[in-house]
């Protein structure tokens, strides 16, 4: 019971750092996504999206290591063979270092056939296009050589340090900016290189805090071929579902841009810019309480995994309902604000996103589930299947004459299917109840968005169209969501909880 309050208590700090984060990181990147817009112009900002996604493309390798990184070292701390971890690290690392040679040759090679033979940009910015193109790619190979150091610091909770260092970054970011404004270079090139080198400096960063803090990162030359091939066949499955699911993010943008050019994708990518700001209210949650997750499987603890199994898929949905709900009712007031120039289809593109995103927010944890077991094969080949029909389904519906929403119509429609055959293959390896993640899940999420939604909804259609009125639809939404979720979505005991920590909270304020 001890461990359990302090498994809580853990959770509970872990989650107010990465949700400080979260705020800070939130407002910089609205700030910059604005001015950004104003500085590079509608044409730029576009190219530099689809270049930036064109990148990202190859990204699917980086993020199949990361979560294999994560599981291997939080279910070795899960178990209590804290003597192995600097093997599974040293061995992580170099799996990274040959990644990321890899990276490189494809982005300059398959990537770079495609930015000349593909890509849809104006012929007097195709210069400046490829040196961004050329940064995003150091951008990329700096990330995927980082991610064992990030990976180890998540693994271990230490989210306070997670967070200070995200922060750092956001606010360099946010000198970028600045620097735009003063700079006589060419602004989108210039940008590209400012970013590579904040990239530069956070993977530094990461590095002498690990290394200072954990022995297992500091990097020895050694091979264990079991392992090797153990985090090789973990992470060669996961590259698979990672593959998909990148091919249905950026491969529609991709997508956007052969069928209707650079203009819509800048309506994508400031949909993108808010649709990566809200994902982060269920993945702070989220990465706070996977290590849990895999710690809980890794000791056989199977009822506690199931309980934040729910937890998480829940609570995950409760805080994007809350910060999603009045976005989707005032899209287009919130963007007018927020933006001096609204790019055509930005709204419809940004409603249709927050739907991919709260269906991905309840399915998160059970992919963490998947991985906990290390029995991935049959998960990662059967969804990834699923969700690769996301680029080709767009496609069809693009070439019968749709217009651009299609495309994340097509990816909602996916979505859905994946995350029942996700469920049904994940409740076999872990022996999930169907009828209790239905009751204490999925009926809650229902039960709270519609009583939720009632009052803001029936405001904003009684009220003339001003500022003031989107302001107070914007306010009862968010109330009515935070009330329908305490009364209607928390069990007894989670109310409790939730009780005792606010409690704490305003001793700790009025103490201080």
């Amino acid at each position: 019971m001890a461990e359990y309050k302090t498994s809580n208590t853990r959770l509970a700090k872990n989650t107010i750092f990465l949700y400080l984060r979260m705020i800070f990181i939130m407002a910089v990147t609205f700030y910059t996504s604005r001015v950004i817009l104003q500085v590079l112009g509608v044409e730029d900002y576009g190219i530099y999206t689809v270049v930036a996604g064109l990148v990202a493309m190859f990204g699917f390798l980086n993020s199949a290591m990361s979560s294999t990184t994560q599981r291997y070292i939080s279910y070795s701390l899960g178990e209590g063979r804290a003597s192995e971890l600097s093997t599974i690290f040293s061995t992580c690392f170099l799996t990274h270092a040959m990644l990321a040679l890899i990276v490189f040759v494809l982005i300059e090679s398959i990537g770079l056939w495609f930015f000349y033979n593909e890509l849809v940009i104006p012929a007097q910015r195709m210069d400046a296009a490829f040196w961004a193109f050329q940064c995003a790619t150091l951008s990329a190979v700096v990330t995927v050589i980082s991610i064992p150091f990030n990976a180890d610091i998540i693994a271990h909770e230490k989210m306070s340090a997670f967070a200070y260092i995200s922060i750092v970054e956001a606010s360099l970011k946010l000198a970028i900016v600045f620097l735009l404004k003063v700079g006589d270079a060419d602004r989108l090139v210039m940008y590209g290189v400012l970013l590579l080198a904040v990239q530069c400096g956070i993977f530094l960063t990461y590095l002498f805090y690990c290394m200072r803090h954990f022995h297992e990162t500091r990097i020895k030359l050694t091979y264990d071929k079991q392992l090797f091939k153990e985090v090789s066949a973990f992470a060669g499955w996961n590259l698979w579902g990672n593959l998909s699911s990148i091919l249905s993010s950026h491969g529609l943008n991709l997508l956007l841009n052969s069928f209707f050019g650079p203009v819509v994708n800048a309506a994508r990518g400031i949909a993108y810019q808010v649709d990566g700001a809200i994902r982060m209210f269920a993945s702070n949650f989220q990465m706070a309480m996977n290590p849990q997750i895999v710690k809980t499987y890794a000791s056989r603890q199977m009822e506690e995994m199931h309980k934040l199994v729910y937890c998480s898929s829940k609570f995950s949905y409760f805080l994007l309902l809350i910060i999603s709900l009045p976005i989707l009712i005032e899209t287009k007031t919130i963007l007018e604000v927020w933006l001096d120039i609204v790019p055509e289809w930005t709204v419809s593109f940004l409603r249709l996103m927050l739907v991919v995103v709260i269906v991905d927010s309840v399915a998160n944890p059970l992919m963490t589930s998947a991985a906990a077991t290390g029995k991935v094969k049959v998960y990662q080949s059967v969804v990834g299947g699923i969700m690769l029909m996301v680029l080709p389904l767009a496609y069809l519906a693009l070439k019968a004459g749709g217009n651009p929403n299609m495309v994340f119509v097509a990816h909602i429609c996916v979505c859905i299917v994946a995350f029942v055959v996700r469920f049904l293959l994940i409740k076999r390896l872990i022996n999930l109840s169907t009828t209790r993640y239905i009751s204490e899940v999925l009926v809650r999420c229902l039960f709270v968005t519609l009583c939720a939604s009632i009052l803001p909804v029936l405001l904003h259609l009684s009220l003339p169209h001003s500022l003031w009125a989107s302001v107070a639809v914007v306010f009862v939404a968010v109330l009515s969501a935070i009330c329908s979720t305490y009364a209607l979505g928390l069990t007894r005991e989670e109310r409790t909880f939730v009780n005792n920590k606010a409690k704490q909270l305003l001793n700790l304020k009025t103490t201080c």
